[in-house]
């Protein structure tokens, strides 16, 4: 039964840090993309990061790009997201997930839609506020 569990998230001061995680069983980890998404009160849902299977490149969207690092640890079968210098518009319920389909050779390109992932979870909240 595959399975992601976010955890980490809480209340940060801006300009704070967090470290966000995902732990994963019941699929081999490391054949897959990973991605982290977020989806803050009434906007819809932003995909932040994403991490290839071997975690050799990666992805940022351009609102975290300098602040945020996703990694991933294949033999732990975790991936985690450091994010610092916080703002108040990275409010919102983190989630992460994994793409549909494994995948034989490293991604390095990050055209990618929410069709390529699999359904999101439960998300930890993350809140930026002084």
């Amino acid at each position: 039964q595959v399975q992601l569990v976010e955890s980490g998230g809480g209340l940060a001061q801006p300009g704070g840090s967090l470290t966000l995680s995902c732990s994963v069983s019941g699929f081999l980890f490391s054949s897959y993309t990973m991605a982290w998404a977020r989806q803050a009160p009434g906007k819809g849902l932003e995909w932040v990061s994403a991490i290839n299977n071997d975690g050799s490149d990666a992805y940022y969207a351009d609102s975290v790009k300098g602040r945020f690092t996703v990694s991933r640890h294949n033999l732990k079968n975790i991936m985690w997201l450091q994010m610092n210098d916080l703002k108040p518009e990275d409010t919102a319920l983190y989630y992460c997930t994994k793409t549909r389909n494994a995948e034989p050779r490293p991604r390095r390109r990050w055209n990618f839609s929410a069709a390529d992932f699999e359904p999101l979870g439960q998300g930890t909240q993350v809140t930026v506020s002084s």
